[in-house]
C-alpha cells in the first residue's frame, strides 16, 4: 500500500535520527502515541520512504471522538498513509504537547480536532515554524492563511437547527428552554451560540449550564435543572452520549414530557428519536469528518486543484420522519 513519492518532501529532508532530540522523541512517542496504518517502519518508528505520513491530535474521548479516529485510521489505510494518534483529553496544553510530539515524528502534515478554538492560534504557529503543514476537523479559524485545509462543521447552524425544530413544534406558545452544554471552548460554545440566536422570542432559555460532554455530569445537571424548573418544555443538549443522561434524569423527576434536541446522528441516538426520546437530532456524520480530514489532507499536500481548502460537512435534522435519511456516523 506504498503511494508514489509525490507528496511534500519537508519532512522527509529533516534528519530522523541521530540526535539526542530525536532519539528523545522516540521514547516519548513510544508512550503516547499509538501508531496505525500501513506500510513499512523504519528504524525511528516513521514511515517508509515514499509514503505520507499523518500525526492526529484528537481532542476527547467522546463517541464522536473514538468514531473519529476510527475514520482517520481505516481511511489513512485504504489510501496508503500512516498515521500517528494522540488524545489531548480536553486540555489544551495537552494538545500543544502532542503536537509537538507530532512534530518531533516528522510527520508530513498534522489533523487536529482541537478541544479549544483559543488553542489553534499556538498550535498553527508551532506547526509553521516546524514547516508541517496542519489540517483541521470540525472547526475553522477567522485565519485560515497558516492552515493547509479544514473539514467544517458549521456548529453554529447545527444548533440553530435544533432551535428551528423548537421554535417550529411551539407554534408560538411561550415555552420554556434548558441547555445542556459540553465543555466551554471550541465545539460547545459554537453550538450553544447558534442554538441561542437561533430560538423564537417565545422561547425563554431559563438555565444553562455545562455537562462537560459527560454523562454523569450531564444527568447531575438535567437533575438540578428540572428541580429548579419543573415548568420546562424542552432541552438542547450538545450531544447524544449526555441526552441520554438528561432523558433519564428527566423520566426519574416525572418530567417525560420535556422534549429533548441534540446533535451527533449515532445509531443509538437515531433510535431514541424513532423511541421519542428524543424529538430530533443533528446528524454531522464523525465517519465523513474523518474520511474528509485524511483525503483532503493527502490531496492538498499533492497540490490537487479539484480539492477545497474548506470542505462543508453536510448536516441533516433528523426526526420520525426523515430517520432513513440519516448518514452512516461511525465506521463499523
Amino acid at each position: 500500500m506504498k503511494p508514489t513519492a509525490r507528496y511534500l518532501p519537508h519532512a522527509r529532508n529533516r534528519s530522523r535520527g541521530g540526535t539526542p532530540i530525536a532519539a528523545a522523541a522516540s521514547l516519548v512517542g513510544a508512550a503516547a502515541l499509538v501508531l496505525s496504518g500501513c506500510g513499512t517502519q523504519n528504524d525511528s518508528g516513521g514511515a517508509a520512504e515514499g509514503s505520507v505520513t499523518l500525526g492526529f491530535v484528537n481532542g476527547a474521548n467522546t463517541n464522536f471522538h473514538s468514531c473519529l479516529l476510527k475514520a482517520v485510521e481505516a481511511t489513512a489505510k485504504t489510501d496508503g498513509a500512516k498515521v500517528y494518534s494522540a488524545n489531548s483529553k480536553q486540555d489544551a496544553g495537552t494538545e500543544l504537547s502532542n503536537i509537538e510530539d507530532m512534530i518531533s515524528r516528522n510527520v508530513d502534515a498534522l489533523i487536529v480536532q482541537t478541544v479549544n478554538v483559543d488553542a489553534l492560534e499556538g498550535d498553527i504557529a508551532k506547526a509553521k515554524a516546524a514547516g508541517i503543514p496542519i489540517f483541521l476537523t470540525s472547526v475553522a479559524t477567522d485565519d485560515m492563511s497558516d492552515v493547509l485545509g479544514v473539514a467544517k462543521v458549521d456548529l453554529k447552524k447545527v444548533g440553530a437547527m435544533d432551535a428551528g425544530w423548537i421554535g417550529t413544534d411551539a407554534a408560538g406558545k411561550d415555552v420554556k428552554v434548558g441547555i445542556v452544554a459540553g465543555a466551554p471552548g471550541a465545539a460547545s460554545d459554537l453550538l450553544v451560540g447558534g442554538f441561542k440566536a437561533g430560538l423564537p422570542a417565545n422561547a425563554k432559555v431559563v438555565a444553562n449550564q455545562p455537562g462537560m460532554f459527560n454523562p454523569v455530569k450531564a444527568q447531575e445537571v438535567a437533575e438540578n435543572m428540572i428541580q429548579a424548573n419543573p415548568d420546562l418544555d424542552y432541552a438542547f443538549v450538545a450531544n447524544e452520549e449526555m441526552g441520554f443522561a438528561v432523558r433519564k434524569a428527566f423520566d426519574a423527576a416525572g418530567a417525560e414530557d420535556v422534549k429533548i434536541v441534540t446533535t451527533n446522528g449515532t445509531d443509538e441516538g437515531l433510535a431514541a428519536v424513532k423511541s421519542g426520546d428524543f424529538s430530533a437530532t443533528v446528524a454531522n456524520s464523525a465517519m465523513t469528518i474523518g474520511q474528509t480530514a485524511v483525503k483532503n489532507t493527502i490531496a492538498l499536500l499533492d497540490k490537487d486543484k479539484a480539492v477545497d481548502k474548506i470542505a462543508n460537512i453536510p448536516l441533516l435534522l433528523v426526526t420520525k420522519d426523515n430517520l432513513s435519511e440519516a448518514p452512516q456516523y461511525c465506521p463499523k
